[in-house]
């Protein structure tokens, strides 16, 4: 009997066809429009003169040091923005202290704040007739139109990430693993590694996938404090406009072609991911 009335119930709630063929379309015609188009027209952009014409972009001194550039900021910001994330977001999860909704709004900021507001913050702060300008012209040392400030801008626009995504699971999970490994004896660096960590290993590499993600792609803010200063402080975002503007379409859409495959890269990464975490998950349930 309350098998028929379950039955029943989920006939009532189930969904029209029509209902469905209208939202799958919906959602088609978004993706097709916004996403599935622009990657092609940018990828049938780059190769319209040939193989050749696309391989000499990449000949370009301009375009490796942009390349370097991109790399190297991202592989500063990465590992800064786990520890930051790891620490936040285990202070947020397992501790009660004065401040803790604040540090929750503040992680949040780069979200609310234009990229390109962002950047004029660190002019303001550290350019020439900055707050902190005049100090660091004394010592001789350079923070906008070089390096440091995009290192700086970047990490201020991507730090959410990996906290974002141990924050919610930490929360969730408490902190009964951990008081018993440590009423068994164990130090805090063995329950970090041996019980906090792998309980969150998955969420943590889906953080560090946004983030380099966004990393690399970032341009408002970092374009606001490198100067634009070809072979020293152009991102290959930056080079890509500069490319654009000189009516250097097909380098431009190569090097376009470049961060879209990146981008393709990193959600092929999320959804072998999210895969595995499903795999996971189901066999937790079967046993």
């Amino acid at each position: 009997m309350a098998g028929s009335n379950q039955l029943a119930n989920k006939e009532a709630i189930k969904d029209p066809l029509w209902l469905k063929i209208t939202l799958i379309s919906i959602a088609l015609v978004f993706l097709t429009l916004f996403i599935f188009l622009p990657l092609i027209v940018i990828f049938a952009e780059a190769l319209r003169g040939g193989l050749g014409i696309y391989a000499k972009a990449y000949k370009d001194p301009a375009a490796w040091s942009a390349i370097c550039l991109t790399l190297v900021v991202t592989g500063i910001s990465l590992p800064l923005n786990l520890i930051f994330g790891l620490a936040a977001s285990w202070a947020i999860a397992k501790f009660n202290f004065i401040g803790k909704s604040l540090l929750i709004t503040l992680i949040d900021l780069p979200f609310a704040v234009s990229p390109v507001v962002s950047g004029l913050i660190y002019v303001l702060l550290f350019g020439a007739n900055g707050w902190f300008g005049p100090l660091l012209a004394y010592y001789n040392i350079k923070i906008i139109f070089a390096v440091p400030g995009i290192v700086l801008a970047t990490l201020f626009v991507t730090f959410p990430f990996v906290a974002r995504e141990l924050i919610p699971l930490m929360q969730e999970q408490g902190s009964d693993e951990e008081q018993a490994a440590i009423s068994l004896g164990a130090g805090g660096w063995q329950t970090f590694w041996r019980v906090t960590l792998p309980n969150v290993k998955w969420a943590l590499l889906y953080g560090v996938i946004l983030n380099n993600a966004r990393a690399m792609g970032e341009f408002g803010a970092v374009s606001v404090v490198s100067g634009h200063i070809r072979n020293k402080t152009n991102t290959l975002p930056l080079h890509v406009e500069i490319l654009y503007n000189e009516y250097n379409i097909p380098a431009a859409f190569a090097m376009a072609s470049l961060l879209a495959m990146l981008g393709l890269f990193t959600l092929a990464a999320k959804t072998v991911l999210e895969w595995k975490v499903r795999k996971e998950l189901s066999a937790g349930q079967m046993e």
